[in-house]
């Protein structure tokens, strides 16, 4: 009884911060941009690579192909902790910013590639200027103060991955190769002829622009010493949001919100909920009797988690622990197999089907694709974007909060070995059945992934002892992320490539197969993670105030 009350008294001696929708969205419409310049390119990457003329065997297309998406996830593992580093030393909002000035770049590049080389290039230049997976993994978990708003919070990103993965293709199918798919705008002889996807590259680059200017005049920094500096841009936006006719704007308070402090434990700030020392006796007003005695132990153990907490920032070889070790090997599991799948699917519905006369012996030897053009593939990819987003925003919320980001990362973990054993044979039913069977199976791969990618952040993010450090794990997992991203479409595709010459496609699915057996494995040995919030209080505790009563008491 006695510590039911205390977790009750507890619970409403601090008034729980809102959720921070505002600068999410503001995030979110930065971030836009970059899915749309990643995804556009995958419905024409195995045209434009045949367009090269680098080899006249289109079994090995797909191969240069899986090079160029490998060069820029190859490239972002070469930086992406050196990025997560950065941020915990200059602040989040600049590294944001100038990841996004690269991506800006890269596919301006991209777009008026001549050869393979620039195109590779191009690609890997993006990935070295952009380190913004694991910053702005860093900035949401800064941003997001109460448990309880983790899961609708950690889907906002992967929401605006699926919008990037309708608009994305969309824009790819449809503007790659301009002068043949729309002639009454665009002549031959004229730019769009002499680089024929140009076009959907400056689409991204408009986009890229958009989404800089928008960090600039309203993105926060919400790093907890970064924050309390003077930034202009912010300033700049304010000022032209007084201005602009809508009186809600103009009655907007510059003050710092509560959703700007940082959810973990920061040793220079208090944390949300907590007021300075003039308004203190006000921050632990309950509804209890004010003469009940202080919870002096739980107090006393407070602070010395915070201590603790403290030494092991200090303490580089502590910021590794295992369970973080456990859950970034995870992670770069996921993120081989999903990469897989998303690189060798177009390469998959180009393909030529299966020729008549060509011997077949069941049920592993078969060979062939669906020889697709590259708008119904464009078509494809943006339905399997518009459901990744219904998935991200209606099925993970729900799941998550009844089951948790373990359980659901863990479930997830077991369901993709039997997805990429039956990838291939969908080839093989009717042609009545063949859209059936593609959009059944993007729906199935969607489901699983929108849930274990988000599910896998939170427990990530929860591991962490201190927000000093986050930006440091985050990179990490980033550079781990990146890395199998970049190995996965080059050994992918030379699977691919050796399973059609030998007259055995499903190769490269199998072999994922097992590799999903290997991720189930590690995502079975993950904790439940103790580092973020104490689950006996369900809520976070300022050390100063514990100072304070400790003091009283």
């Amino acid at each position: 009884m006695r510590a039911r009350s205390r977790k009750q008294r507890s619970s409403r001696g601090v008034q729980r911060p809102p959720y921070p929708s505002r600068q999410l969205l503001i995030l979110a419409a930065c971030r836009i941009c970059e899915p749309i310049a990643f995804m556009s390119i995958f419905p024409y990457i195995y045209h434009m690579v045949k367009d090269f003329n680098i080899t006249n065997d289109e079994s090995k297309i797909s191969f240069y192909a899986g090079m160029v998406t490998s060069a820029f996830t190859f490239a972002e593992f070469s930086t992406g902790f050196l990025w997560g580093r950065l941020s915990d030393k200059i602040g989040r909002k600049p590294v944001l910013l100038m990841g996004m000035g690269g991506t800006g770049l890269s596919v301006l590049i991209f777009g008026f590639a001549p050869s393979l080389k620039v195109a590779l290039f191009a690609r890997a230049l993006g990935g070295f200027l952009n380190g913004n997976m694991g910053v702005l993994q860093t900035t949401v978990a800064e941003l997001v103060t109460v448990k309880e708003h983790q899961p609708r919070a950690y889907s906002v990103m992967p929401l605006v991955w699926c919008i990037g993965s309708i608009v994305g293709p969309m824009i790819g199918g449809a503007l790659a190769k301009p002068v043949e798919s729309m002639p009454s705008i665009f002549k031959p002889g004229s730019i769009f002829d002499r680089f024929p996807y140009l076009l959907p590259n400056l689409f991204s680059a408009v986009c890229v622009l958009i989404g800089v200017i928008i960090g600039i005049l309203f993105l926060e920094e919400t790093h907890a010493e970064r924050k309390k500096h003077r930034d202009p841009g912010l300033e700049l936006g304010k000022a032209i949001l007084v201005w602009l006719p809508i009186q809600s704007c103009r009655n907007r308070e510059p003050a710092k919100k509560p959703e700007e402090q940082p959810l973990l434990f920061d040793t220079d700030e208090p944390l949300p909920g907590y007021l300075t020392n003039e308004d203190s006796d006000a921050s632990f007003e309950t509804d209890s009797d004010p003469a009940e005695p202080v919870d002096v132990e739980r107090l006393e153990r407070t602070l010395n988690e915070q201590v603790s907490a403290t030494e092991a920032v200090k303490s580089t070889g502590k910021i590794f622990t295992k369970p973080i070790i456990t859950i970034i090997a995870s992670y770069g599991v996921l993120a081989f197999h999903t990469m897989a799948f998303d690189s060798l699917l177009p390469v998959f519905l180009s393909t030529n089907p299966p020729k008549d006369g060509i011997p077949m012996k069941l049920p592993f030897k078969f060979s062939g694709g669906f020889g697709l053009d590259t708008q119904t593939i464009g078509v494809i990819l943006s339905v399997q974007g518009l459901y990744s987003m219904f998935a991200t925003k209606v099925l993970f919320p729900a799941i998550t909060e009844k089951m948790g980001p373990r359980r659901v990362f863990q479930l997830m973990s077991i369901l993709y070995p039997l997805l990429y054993f039956c990838t291939p044979y969908i080839v093989l039913l009717p042609p009545s059945l063949h859209k059936v069977s593609i959009y059944a199976l993007i729906i199935w791969k969607c489901s699983i992934t929108t849930l274990a990618y988000p599910s896998n952040a939170i427990l990530l993010s929860n591991s962490a002892v201190s927000t000093l450090t986050l930006g440091t794990i985050n990179g990490a997992a980033a550079s781990t992320a990146s890395f199998c991203r970049a190995m996965s479409p080059i050994v992918s595709g030379s699977l691919y490539t050796m399973g059609l010459e030998s007259g055995y496609s499903g190769l490269v699915w199998w072999f994922t197969m097992l590799i999903t057996f290997g991720g189930a494995y590690i995502g079975l040995k993950i904790k439940e993670p103790r580092g973020r919030l104490d689950e006996k209080d369900d809520i976070e505790v300022s050390p100063e105030a514990d100072s304070r009563q400790l003091t009283r008491a």
